[in-house]
């Protein structure tokens, strides 16, 4: 698979500490730097560690829990991380009358996940409502990572969900059989 911005674990997100340093160093106590630093955190590791919260909160004085209700206030801050292909539902009001929550459904059952969790169990997909995608005339719309599929009816977001399946178990399947390769030629 290839790393991108929604591809991040948590191991290549630890060795970015230094980036996150960066940040901080350059905190100089003043008010109102908090979500700054979320968001440079967030940058580095793609989500906000526990160990990021733990070094924000010793840098800055604020007690973890101020930071944990920081974070979960706002929509833009994740706690875990995004799954390699991020689905982005669209709920504005075009989509929402032309049966956005139908495809959330669908979506859900597709995936085999219930709606408790945003991200599959495997980390594949991660699946988000957003207020307004900006494709009003074709409502209702998903983005999955930046494709665009639009005028969705629950038989063609199955089709399109299929294709990203096979894609994402092609591609682990390349993964998997590079791994053995790579190991024995790092050994050489």
């Amino acid at each position: 698979m290839t790393d991108t911005p929604t591809n991040k674990t948590q191991s290549e997100g630890e060795n970015k500490l230094p980036e996150l340093n960066q940040a901080l160093w350059q905190y100089d106590g003043q008010p109102g730097q908090l979500i700054p630093l979320l968001q440079r955190a967030q940058e580095t590791y793609g989500y906000i560690s526990e160990k990021a919260i733990s070094y924000i909160a010793g840098i800055t004085g604020e007690p973890e829990a101020k930071i944990y209700g920081v974070i979960t206030f706002y929509k833009q801050f994740r706690l875990a991380p995004v799954g390699d292909y991020l689905i982005r539902v669209c709920d504005g009001t075009a989509c929402h009358v032309n049966g956005a929550k139908d495809l959330l459904e669908v979506i859900y059952d597709e995936l085999g996940m219930d709606g408790s969790r945003d991200t599959s169990d495997d980390g594949t997909f991660t699946v988000e409502t957003v207020a307004c995608i900006g494709c009003c005339s074709l409502a209702p719309v998903i983005t999955v990572n930046e494709d665009t599929h639009g005028r969705l009816t629950p038989m063609k977001l199955r089709k399109v969900l299929k294709r990203y399946k096979r894609r994402a178990k092609k591609e682990l399947a390349e993964a998997t059989a590079a791994a053995p390769a790579e190991t024995s030629s790092a050994g050489a």
